[in-house]
């Protein structure tokens, strides 16, 4: 299956989400094959992580990793310990006092608590 560059991938998300609320791009990956994580930063303490996945039929999928409820040091000793374990990935962070995260994929697991 052909599968999008990351680089693209996250070009479009950004621009998604900048017609609604801010998304910037925190950490530069690999442009092509980089792992893509979006922070959900809620802009009161809280924060969520998301990371992309290829699913079973080759699609792109979304795993929670911490709901949007989380505090930010905890998301940030998370994401500081994926980044030394992979430091092609790609950081997506939003700004949006709802915790929406604009992905259009499948999200897997609890988002909301």
């Amino acid at each position: 299956m052909w599968r999008v560059k990351a680089e693209i991938y996250v070009q479009a998300l950004v621009r998604r989400v900048n017609a609604e609320c801010v998304g910037v791009v925190a950490r530069r990956g690999d442009t092509d094959a980089g792992g893509i994580y979006v922070r959900v930063n809620r802009l009161d303490g809280r924060s969520g992580l998301l990371v992309a996945f290829t699913d079973m039929n080759g699609e792109r999928s979304w795993r929670v990793l911490a709901s949007h409820l989380t505090p930010d040091h905890q998301i940030e000793d998370m994401l500081d310990r994926e980044i030394a374990r992979d430091p092609d990935m790609w950081v997506v962070e939003i700004e949006d006092k709802q915790g929406r995260h604009f992905l259009e994929e499948k999200v897997e697991g609890n988002w909301q608590s």
